[in-house]
């Protein structure tokens, strides 16, 4: 008889403990659509990533990472005194709850740095993304071009 409430103790112990458990929430889930990075220039062993992050709940992104760079870097662009400028995002990237977050040639994007291998059309990169409460993502990238939309803007969010 003792059995009995020894086994449901310790089953309620394990679900208090485990992340889905009473009380603690699902972890926040962030989805990503139509991740794309460019061909590295010869000679060049950097390029840009582009893709559509969602979340349900606010979140922020704050780092990224790929076998196949040495380092990977979330940048904005943005025009200062008539020149496009970019830098990176130290703090990451604010995603709002419900709300897609395009990163996009001439705005928000992730840098490959220190490229391995040369990225060929057609080939893929492995990508990790990082984010405050969530847990970590792992994709798969084409390499492409972004689609070119009607305003002549680089489209991310859809490939050739």
């Amino acid at each position: 008889m003792t059995r009995t409430p020894l086994f449901a103790f310790a089953l309620l112990t394990l679900a208090a403990c485990s992340p889905g458990g009473a009380g603690s929430g699902e972890p926040a889930t962030v989805q990503a659509a139509d991740a794309i990075c460019r061909p590295t220039p010869v000679g060049r062993q950097m390029t840009g990533c582009y893709l559509t992050l969602t979340t349900a709940t606010a979140d922020r992104l704050v780092s990224a990472s790929s076998p196949d760079a040495n380092l990977v870097q979330i940048h904005e662009s943005r025009i200062e005194s008539g020149m496009m400028m970019m830098r990176e995002l130290r703090e990451g990237l604010p995603l709002p709850a419900g709300e897609a977050v395009a990163l996009a040639p001439g705005g928000n994007h992730l840098m490959l740095l220190g490229v391995k291998e040369p990225l060929v059309a057609g080939d893929t990169v492995a990508l990790t993304l990082t984010f405050e409460t969530s847990p970590p993502l792992d994709l798969t990238a084409t390499i492409g071009q972004p689609a070119v939309t009607e305003s002549g803007e680089a489209d991310a969010t859809a490939a050739d």
